[in-house]
């Protein structure tokens, strides 16, 4: 006979347990697929603390739980999976031997749930006692019984650490371009002989949202950050405010002593207005 706290703590361990492996299933991202698997097994936990078996949940907690599913959720993040792999197919054929390997294991599944003897229960406590306690009668079935399962287990967890390692190692398969070599790569080419101006440069301010200017006073959009330019944050560099940076410029060279910088030509000045107008025009349509 059951008690009423065994079945309701049953139904709801049950209930988490079907929809952590509904949830690994179902999951797209393989995250999300450890995390369901780990809830399961939680759950599964649980349960056979409540019946019992004690050493076993312990273990089901601390090696499948918080070793071997944290280690699959690492080798996940390491190695990385995109939309793009999960389309790929690597291996000819391992769709259909995954549908046919999951038809057998459903066979033998209800194979095994049809000859389970459901009248006639021994109960962990009598299996103990039999065996001389939880922990000697696991062991005793796991080193007689079912030690090709346990070794070829074991196998299979160092098989995926190491497979994890080699492919988290990527060797460099081209040498790194240096300075020079950028640099003659650009000659060669032709289309950007010299490097563009920072952002600031030539513009007579030092924010990393006002464009530099080009020798011929042209503001260079591309030397701000892009994402700048697409939240249209980038500032907009007219002849008035160019006009009050040189002003204060001037000041500020005349009280530290210094040489002033030569002032802008009218001509650069009419250069750079029209351009920040050409570009407020086009960011207004």
């Amino acid at each position: 006979m059951t008690s009423t706290g065994e079945a309701v703590q049953f139904w709801v361990l049950a209930v988490i347990a079907v929809g952590g492996a509904l949830g690994t299933v179902l999951c797209r991202k393989a995250v999300h697929s450890a995390l369901c698997l780990a809830g399961t097994m939680i759950a599964l936990a649980i349960c056979y603390l409540a019946e019992g078996a004690v050493f076993l949940g312990i273990v089901q907690i601390v090696v499948y739980t918080g070793a071997i599913m944290m280690l699959f959720l690492f080798v996940v993040m390491l190695v990385g999976v995109s939309s793009a792999d999960s389309v790929k197919e690597v291996l000819k054929g391992q769709r259909v031997a995954a549908v046919v390997g999951g038809l057998g294991f459903g066979v033998l599944l209800c194979a095994g749930i049809a000859n389970a003897d459901l009248r006639n229960f021994t109960g962990v406590g009598a299996a103990n006692q039999a065996a001389g306690g939880n922990v000697q009668g696991l062991a005793r079935l796991i080193f007689t019984q079912y030690v090709w399962a346990f070794e070829v287990t074991g196998a299979l967890l160092i098989t995926a650490a190491v497979g994890a390692m080699v492919l988290t190692h990527r060797e460099a398969t081209e040498v790194k371009q240096g300075q020079r070599e950028l640099a003659e790569q650009r000659v060669r080419l032709g289309t950007q002989v010299t490097p563009l101006p920072a952002p600031g440069v030539y513009a007579r301010h030092n924010a990393v949202d006002a464009p530099g200017l080009l020798p011929d006073g042209t503001p260079a959009e591309i030397s701000v950050n892009p994402t700048l330019r697409e939240r249209g944050q980038m500032r907009h560099l007219g002849s008035d405010l160019l006009r009050r940076m040189g002003e204060l410029e001037q000041s500020t060279a005349g009280w530290l002593g210094r040489k002033a910088p030569k002032p802008r030509s009218g001509a650069e000045l009419a250069n750079v207005e029209q351009t920040a107008t050409e570009q407020r025009e086009v960011e207004s349509k």
